[in-house]
């Protein structure tokens, strides 16, 4: 049995910033898969002010033991000054795709 999968999500200004960062987290195995979910509006407080804004939102598929490695370099491509990076283990799914994303994340 291989480590746990990890589910994690993460928002960028629009699409085209959020292709080229998942591509190359793909392309460097921190994560097996990329999910771009073309528009979200978000509502959050940034500096003691309300915030609206339209975000393109990225579900990224990884291995849990590569995720410090998935963090740190999402935190160096990601445009944001905070962005958000939230990971939450997947419980359970196809041994066959939990197989593939521990395969593809080698």
């Amino acid at each position: 049995m291989h480590d746990a999968t990890f589910l994690a999500f993460s928002t960028f200004p629009d699409a085209e910033t959020a292709r080229r960062i998942a591509r190359e987290l793909v392309n460097g195995k921190l994560v097996a898969c990329a999910n771009i979910l073309p528009q979200v509006e978000s509502i959050y407080r940034w500096q003691g002010k309300l915030e609206q804004s339209t975000e393109v939102l990225v579900l990224f598929k990884l291995r849990q033991a590569r995720y410090s490695e998935f963090e740190a370099k999402l935190k160096e491509l990601h445009p944001y000054d905070v962005p958000e990076i939230v990971a939450v283990p997947i419980a359970t799914g196809s041994r066959d795709y939990l197989d593939w994303i521990a395969q593809s994340c080698s």
